[in-house]
């Protein structure tokens, strides 16, 4: 499990391409690894990815064909830099809201509007998602968690103020980017079962 609490971004420093493979070492913060295991779990762009190597502050992470289908990860070049968070540990503050770190698809940047203290970005969202996005709902944003801002027909806005832009990747994103998103968990079974409940009602 993890808060959407993002600790910082990670550089890749290497990338190795396989047959529906692919391997990342990411040079991760010196405040992410005291106590880091291979088998440990750390989000990337909050993609929940194992890690299987440990060198000093490069660290190297496995991706399987299902994520990079379904995530933005497979778009990531050397000197990209990526959202990180380590696994939340039984007694840590819930800073954020809970993300499994299991992306249900990718949406895209239609439109920044920048100002002097924050940024407004806009998503274009998919139509499989529109039920379970809601203006203060929570939604998780290349790992990050979020309240929704404003939802306009088939896209929606978060507001980032400077702590989230100095910690995160999206000071850099710009419209046509793809990022990654994932709905609440709660949101999403509540939509789901009331769903199921009226389609029983109905037959």
């Amino acid at each position: 499990m993890f808060t959407g609490i993002v600790q910082g971004t990670a550089e890749l420093i290497s990338i190795e391409e396989k047959t529906k493979f692919r391997t990342h070492v990411a040079r991760l913060p010196e405040v992410m690894l005291d106590g880091l295991q291979p088998g440990a779990s750390v989000a990337h762009n909050g993609c929940c990815l194992t890690v299987t190597q440990i060198d000093g502050d490069k660290v190297t992470f496995d991706l399987m064909q299902e994520t990079l289908k379904l995530t933005n990860l497979g778009e990531m070049k050397v000197g990209d830099r990526v959202n990180v968070e380590r696994a939340a540990r039984f007694g840590d503050d819930i800073g954020g809201h809970s993300m499994s770190g299991h992306i249900m698809d990718t949406v895209v940047v239609s439109e920044v509007i920048a100002s002097e203290n924050n940024r407004q970005v806009w998503f274009q969202v998919p139509e499989s998602l529109k039920k379970y996005i809601f203006t203060k709902g929570y939604i998780g944003i290349d790992g990050i968690s979020l309240t929704i801002g404003e939802v306009k027909e088939n896209r929606f806005c978060v507001n980032l103020i400077p702590e989230t832009l100095e910690r995160t990747n999206l000071s850099w994103r710009k419209v046509g980017d793809r990022i990654n998103l994932e709905v609440d968990p709660q949101t999403q079974a509540i939509v789901d079962t009331v769903e199921r409940v009226l389609a029983d009602r109905d037959q």
